[in-house]
């Protein structure tokens, strides 16, 4: 419900009918513990606790035929991979936190996450998969990265997904020969941002070698613009005779009248690459910000106030109310996609905001038997000339 805390929550659901509040009819809530208690509760549980609820969301989003506008012209959907920090004190701290130190020599605690999110280009809505936390390792000297999480992520989830139907999306800390060699070993694809300046030995063979060129002419509605596309298959990723071989592609937009670069990226990639495929795979390279924008800054900054810190704990409260935060993401996502009465709500009501402060308000006086129920008393009340005739027969039966 987007509420900022356990009493804003218990608050927002406090509408009663026949004696019933709506934490027990809309949540099946039979007793509601204390705040503190409830914490309590949370504290020692593993995040791993709460996998099973992400698995049965994806697998109704399967069943319902919500993954199906996720499918690409590559044959895969597309997974991005990216670190978010959730919670960073100089005060508040748990065995669960990792380090750092600024300038001045102060010690920060904070929490990071790695963040799995299928996205599609031209789709608003990202779907979460289950996130893995960068939190000091039992035995290592060092500091968790992302690039560990990374790999114990596809060792506990790319397993789930049938080969050759993913294609991993992330930024250049993941285009190193060890990680796309684990993304190999669970026959999946990758498409990773691959930068001159760490990828020194692939760019001197580049030098010495004429990549294929294609260029077309495209107006953006103010401006023509140039675009040009140049690859390479099969060019070693690092030195050494044991170097894996990558294939190469790079995207430039150019200003057609002044000739001011517009837009400038490459990657690697272990999809194939012909003229009739690299720009699908530069475009699906490119969809890499969705994981900030739909992602990230959703929650972040559009109600579910992921960097709040709802409860620290001890042990793994911290991530614990990360997991739940993320599963109430996820959650709200596939009900966009499979759900008709939530979907035209959201898009009658126009923003996340909205949305989320009518039903608060709503159940915060009237208690509702379940959420059709809520659904429909909430689309009765908008202008009749707003409602689609298959909302209308929904409503009417």
């Amino acid at each position: 419900m987007q509420s900022q805390s356990f009493l804003a929550h218990h608050q927002a659901m406090s509408g009663k009918k026949q004696g019933k509040q709506n934490l027990q009819t809309l949540f099946e809530v039979k007793e509601t513990p204390s705040d503190n208690q409830i914490r309590n509760l949370l504290d020692p549980l593993e995040p791993m606790e709460f996998a099973p609820q992400y698995e049965w969301i994806w697998q109704q989003l399967s069943r319902l035929g919500g993954l199906k506008p996720y499918q690409t012209s590559l044959g895969t959907r597309l997974i991005a991979l990216d670190g978010m920090v959730y919670h960073s004190s100089t005060e508040i701290s748990c065995a669960c936190c990792s380090t750092r130190q600024d300038r001045a020599g102060k010690t920060h605690y904070y929490h990071a996450t790695l963040l799995p999110l299928m996205v599609q280009p031209g789709l608003e809505h990202v779907l979460t998969c289950f996130p893995e936390m960068i939190t000091p390792q039992d035995g290592a000297a060092k500091q968790d990265s992302e690039r560990n999480a990374g790999k114990r992520w596809l060792n506990r989830w790319s397993p789930l997904f049938a080969p050759q139907s993913i294609t991993y999306l992330g930024d250049d800390l993941f285009c190193n020969q060890p990680f796309c060699e684990a993304v190999i070993a669970h026959q999946q694809y990758f498409i990773f941002v691959c930068k001159p300046d760490s990828h020194l030995v692939l760019y001197r063979w580049l030098a010495a070698l004429t990549p294929e060129e294609r260029t077309e002419r495209r107006w953006n509605g103010k401006h023509g613009e140039i675009w040009r596309w140049r690859w390479v298959n099969q060019i070693p990723l690092r030195a050494g005779d044991d170097a894996l071989l990558v294939n190469w592609c790079e995207l430039q937009i150019t200003h057609e009248a002044s000739g001011d670069i517009l837009y400038h990226n490459s990657w690697a990639t272990n999809h194939q690459l012909q003229s009739h495929r690299v720009e699908d795979v530069c475009t699906f390279g490119r969809t890499r910000w969705k994981i900030e924008n739909e992602g990230i800054n959703v929650l972040k900054r559009k109600g579910y106030h992921v960097e709040h810190n709802f409860g620290h704990g001890s042990q793994h409260l911290a991530q614990v109310f990360l997991v739940l935060n993320l599963l109430a993401f996820l959650l709200h996502t596939a009900m966009h996609l499979v759900d008709d009465l939530y979907q035209f709500l959201r898009q009658a009501l126009h923003t996340r905001v909205i949305f989320f402060n009518d039903m608060r308000a709503l159940c915060r006086y009237h208690a509702f038997p379940d959420w059709d129920a809520l659904w429909l008393f909430m689309i009765k009340s908008l202008d009749e000339d707003d409602v689609p005739p298959n909302i209308a027969a929904l409503i009417s039966n």
